[in-house]
């Protein structure tokens, strides 16, 4: 004997859940140290947690925000491994100024991007045996 269920994803929902990855990797980049290494570990969380939503869209949003952070955090690595030393004590403001200009307008316009755009409701459909 099957039992079906249905669960609704609000619209508000997954608007939410869309802008959760950029307003991690906003902090993240403003707060360096520490938070850009723990929202590294916190970010995959995050992502495969959205970007398999009920809503693709959030899906969607989360991909993009995922690209931002870690092309940023792919261009960090071969600067701090081969830089010369006094590089990262000397420059550091460079590398976090570059981080600022670089994500956080573009993490804000998505997260402007994810509050515009028309959300609907989604149902989730589980079946218990």
């Amino acid at each position: 004997m099957t039992d079906e269920k249905s669960n609704i994803v609000t619209a508000k929902q997954a608007r939410g859940a869309a802008k959760i990855f950029n307003y991690g990797t906003i902090v993240s980049v403003l707060i360096p140290f520490p938070l850009f290494i723990f929202w590294f570990g916190a970010s995959m969380f995050v992502y495969s947690l959205h970007r398999h939503h009920p809503n693709p869209r959030v899906g969607h949003y989360t991909q993009v925000a995922a690209y931002i952070y870690y092309t940023l955090a792919g261009v960090f690595v071969p600067i701090l491994t081969f830089a010369p030393k006094g590089f990262f004590v000397n420059y550091w403001w460079l590398l976090w100024g570059g981080a600022i200009l670089g994500v956080v307008p573009i993490a804000i316009y998505q997260i402007y991007k994810a509050h515009s755009e028309e959300w609907h409701d989604s149902e989730i459909k589980k079946e218990f045996l």
